[in-house]
């Protein structure tokens, strides 16, 4: 539900006081559980500069009193150090968004050696090597490179406070990938027996918030990287999850599928400028929807409050599986297509020698020809 810039950073209970005691060992536990349960999704990694600490925060019912301690997420073993909790005026409304719409064609190959693996593996596997296309890419705001320690509002008007005014500004980033590696970098080739094949293809909005308070360009590209990261992986999990559900039987074989990917839908926050994100299949209602962030946020939401960011068919997978292919394939019988192909290769890197011996046999016979003659 939290598009790129925002974290879950603890938990809250509410209870009397004097029970308040009887659940610290279990927001102990839930704080590491929920934080290890979001790090296997994650295509991306927490830097070192960012804060490893998370909240538990204990409201009391009867007195309404905050009781606020933290945990190192890097430690399971850190005890709870109480902290301050202190509410600001304004900062829900202090927020520059980001939106960029990302196009992506993202091919898996299945070699034979990932047949027995589920499609779900063979996917988040090929996923997190398009990841690192991601993070190494250029990223452009507002049709400008910028350097990653300069201020994004650099050069925008301020008002007559000095601040600039959040709600009227939304950056557009574009995404630039690296197709080539770098000249510096050896690259080998290598043949590779494949059964199938995973095609990851479409459209995908992406959208990211960044506090307005000094905020550094590399915080707004960071904050993108990590919702283009997350909104693919989250949708391809749901897919996963939909078809488990639902009992859809497999194709024959040779046979291709075919999934179209849920499409995003954002949802406003009342009285804030950030808006929140699900995801909806194409049979679904927007009623369906809308009862669903009625349930998570436990606030009445209309159906004209819904922003459905894409139109159905956007984006789709495709999968396609030989086993035919890969059972016929033992160590007493390769395949010929492989043969074939290093045949080939084995031609082109001695074409000099190849070219060598021909001009050599046919100045042989030319001399052979001169002499009888």
């Amino acid at each position: 539900m939290l598009p790129g810039g925002l974290l879950v950073l603890g938990v809250f209970i509410i209870t009397t006081l004097e029970m308040g005691n009887d659940f610290q060992n279990a927001l102990h536990r839930l704080v590491f559980a929920m934080e290890k349960s979001m790090n296997k999704r994650r295509l991306w990694n927490f830097t070192e500069e960012e804060i490893s600490e998370r909240v538990t925060l204990h409201i009391c019912s009867s007195t309404k009193k905050i009781f606020c301690r933290t945990y190192d997420i890097h430690d399971p073993k850190s005890s709870a150090k109480p902290a301050d909790w202190k509410y600001q005026n304004g900062l829900s409304t202090s927020w520059l968004s980001l939106e960029c719409t990302v196009h992506i064609n993202i091919h898996i190959p299945l070699s034979t050696t990932s047949v027995s693996y589920t499609l779900e593996k063979n996917t988040k596997n090929g996923l997190a090597r398009w990841a690192k296309q991601i993070e190494n890419g250029i990223y452009l705001i507002n049709g400008q490179v910028k350097d990653e320690d300069c201020d994004l509002l650099e050069g925008q008007k301020k008002s007559s406070r000095g601040n600039v005014q959040a709600t009227s500004h939304s950056f557009d980033v574009k995404v630039l990938t690296q197709l080539l590696l770098n000249s510096d970098r050896r690259s080998t080739a290598t043949v590779q027996i494949c059964s199938g094949s995973v095609n990851l293809k479409g459209a995908v909005k992406c959208r990211a918030y960044i506090h307005s308070n000094k905020p550094k360009v590399k915080d707004a590209v960071q904050a993108m990287k990590r919702d283009i990261l997350n909104t693919v992986a989250d949708r391809c999990e749901m897919l996963f999850e939909d078809l488990l559900l639902n009992e859809i039987p497999e194709k024959k074989d040779s046979e291709k599928e075919f999934h179209i990917l849920p499409h995003r839908v954002f949802v406003p926050i009342p009285g804030s400028t950030v808006m929140l994100c699900d995801y909806k299949f194409g049979d679904e209602s927007a009623e369906e929807i809308r009862d669903h962030f009625i349930e998570m946020l436990d606030h009445m939401i209309q159906i004209e409050d819904l922003e459905i960011a894409e139109e159905i068919n956007t984006a789709c997978m495709s999968y396609f599986m030989n086993t035919e292919a890969s059972l016929d394939n033992t160590d007493d019988e390769q395949p010929k297509q492989p043969i074939k192909t290093t045949v080939i290769l084995k031609i082109q890197q001695n074409i000099g020698v190849i070219a060598a011996v021909a001009v050599a046999v046919l100045a042989a016979g030319i001399s052979f020809h001169y002499f009888s003659d």
